[in-house]
This record gives C-alpha cells, sequence and structure tokens, in this order.
C-alpha cells in the first residue's frame, strides 16, 4: 500500500468548507458508498495513513470511493471532502450592497423607506393593505397618485383636478363652479368663475331665496372686468315690454318677492346665454316663488331679460332692489363646450 502519514489536511483556500465521512471497513471491504465528495477536492485516510488518489482508491463520481486493497475489518476509513463557497459574494448589514438576483422572502421586510426601481411591480401585485376608507365625502384637497404620462413620474394630484379634467371631457355637461352657501343678511352674492375657454353658457340654481326687505324685485348685476365693479344702471337692461330696468331681473315686473310670514322668497334657475360673445347677453329666469302671506298661493316666475351692450360679461351679482339678501343659497354651473 503506497501513501504516507498526513498531518492537517492542507486546505487550498480559505473559501472552502470540510466534510468528514468515516466508516469502520469490514473484512475485505473495498467499496465505500453513499460518501458524497467533490471530485478532485478528496482525501482517503486508512488508519491514519493518506492514501494516494488513482493508485490506492478512485473516487471519480462523487458518491462511491472504492479501495485498490481489500480493507482489514476493523479498519477506519476517513473520506475528507472540501466544498468550496465564496465568502465575497454577500451583502453586509452595515454598508449594503446589491442583489443581482431574485430575492425571496418567507418572513415579513421592515423598513424605513422601501425604494422599487420603476416598472418592477405587476399592475396584478398592487394592493395597498392597512389602509381605512376615508370615512367622508372627497373634498378638493383630497389627493390622489397618478402617473404623469404613459411610463412617467408618479405624482400627487388634488381631486379639484380630476374635478376640472372630467368637466373637459363631458361635452354639454354641467360642471360646479361655486357656491355661495347659507347666505346671512348678505347686501349681495357675487360669481367671477367664468371661463369662456370652457364654457359657452352658465347656469345659477337658487333655494329660497328670500328678501331682508318685503316685496322686492331680484337683479343679476353683469359685470365686464372679472367683479370689480358690477353695471346697475337702470336703462342698461331691458325686460320684454321693454321696460327699462338696472340689471337682469329674475322675477317678473309686477309680482315682486316677499319676505312676510309664510313667505319662502324665490327658489328656481337663472340661465345666461353666451355672455362672452360679442352681442347683447340674453338671460332667462325660470322658477316659483310663494309671495302671498297667510294663503296657499304660489306664483310660476319665467322672465326673459336682456343686456344692452356687446360686452364679454365675466361676473355676475345678486341684490334685491332694495334691502339685503335675509337667507337662501346660491350655486352656479357652467355648460361645457367640448
Amino acid at each position: 500500500m503506497a501513501g504516507y502519514i498526513g498531518g492537517k489536511v492542507a486546505i487550498s483556500s480559505p473559501q472552502q468548507i470540510e466534510t468528514k465521512h468515516t466508516v469502520t471497513a469490514t473484512a475485505s471491504q473495498t467499496s465505500i458508498t453513499n460518501v458524497g465528495y467533490t471530485v478532485g477536492a478528496v482525501h482517503v485516510y486508512q488508519n491514519g495513513i493518506r492514501l494516494v488518489d488513482g493508485t490506492d482508491y478512485t473516487a471519480t463520481n462523487g458518491s462511491t470511493v472504492t479501495l485498490e486493497t481489500g480493507a482489514t475489518e476493523g479498519d477506519q476509513i476517513v473520506i475528507v471532502s472540501h466544498g468550496s463557497f465564496e465568502t465575497s459574494d454577500t451583502v453586509s448589514k452595515a454598508p449594503g450592497g446589491t442583489f443581482s438576483g431574485n430575492v425571496t422572502v418567507s418572513g415579513s421586510v421592515t423598513a424605513n423607506s422601501l425604494i422599487v426601481p420603476d416598472g418592477s411591480i405587476p399592475l396584478v401585485d398592487l394592493d395597498i393593505d392597512g389602509g381605512t376608507d376615508i370615512g367622508a365625502a372627497l373634498v378638493d384637497a383630497d389627493l390622489m397618485v397618478v402617473d404623469d404620462g404613459a411610463g412617467g413620474t408618479n405624482r400627487k394630484a388634488t381631486m379639484s383636478r380630476l374635478a376640472t379634467y372630467m368637466g373637459t371631457k363631458i361635452g354639454g355637461g354641467l360642471e360646479f363652479i361655486a357656491s355661495s352657501g347659507a347666505i346671512s343678511n348678505a347686501a349681495n352674492v357675487s360669481f367671477t368663475g367664468f371661463d369662456a375657454s370652457k364654457y359657452d353658457n352658465y347656469k345659477f340654481f337658487l333655494q329660497h331665496v328670500i328678501p331682508a326687505t318685503d316685496y322686492v324685485d331680484l337683479f343679476a348685476h353683469a359685470s365686464t372686468d372679472g367683479g370689480s365693479s358690477y353695471d346697475s344702471t337702470n336703462g342698461n337692461y331691458h325686460i320684454p315690454d321693454t321696460t327699462d330696468k338696472p340689471g337682469f331681473m329674475l322675477n317678473p315686473n309686477g309680482l315682486s318677492i316677499g319676505s312676510d310670514t309664510n313667505e319662502y322668497g324665490f327658489s328656481g334657475e337663472f340661465t345666461l346665454y353666451a355672455p362672452h360673445s360679442a352681442a347683447y347677453t340674453l338671460a332667462l329666469s325660470i322658477g316659483v316663488s310663494m309671495n302671498r302671506a297667510g294663503s296657499t298661493r304660489i306664483d310660476t316666475v319665467s322672465q326673459a331679460s336682456i343686456k344692452l351692450a356687446a360686452a364679454d360679461v365675466d361676473a355676475i351679482q345678486f341684490a334685491f332692489n332694495s334691502g339685503n339678501i335675509e337667507s337662501g343659497e346660491i350655486t352656479m354651473f357652467g355648460v361645457v363646450n367640448s
């Protein structure tokens, strides 16, 4: 038997691991099976003596070691195999690093921030858990996340922007512009949200607009300077019988609006037709009013008006011809033009 008494097994590189397999031989045993080793990186010892690979044994299939000479019963056969590993292929805990392949995590990941490359999360896998319903109606200041262009940057946008966008896509539809809120003893109520690039016509809805002074007329005064001033000159407006008026008239001539007990003011709608066009501005008021205290009579209101000037009307102000607006609410809508 060729060989020598070995000392410590030499390890060619610190980047290796050692596996030892020990068996007690039977009489004339030559085959040692199910060892598991790396071909070319295995040492075999018999009773402490290192055998010569290819001379004293063969180890070529990674599983079985075959002795050239049968062992004596009780001989100790030790098979030492070296397997390599790469200590450099790690990501350090402190400075961090980069994984070039897929990473599978069986548990949860906790991080102060998580940066995910754009487009790396399939839409089907995007499911945000842990949130609760807002529990309230959406308002203009609420935020949503949008992709700024196909494959662009994710950005936040307010709900008011969504409302504006939807308004431009619903041709001919009504788009809410503004509300007076609950009116309380106000001299007038003004609206300046005119935009000729978006709206052709405007509608104003009036709910129980009651005067502080009994039996007065309700007018809408036009502005051509964005609301800096309003035209209330008598004679600049007419109603069908060519009667001069100080504004677009909402109640019929001679049927003024009351504020006595059980009189509920004016409710209805007021429409401005193409106020931005270079022509006389036309208006129509339709509604109902109860102006007879102590009776069940209500009046149907229908009144057309015209402003006798070919000017761009870009704001409107509602007011009674005497006294304040005691209460009520007025909302403004634009009729989208595309």
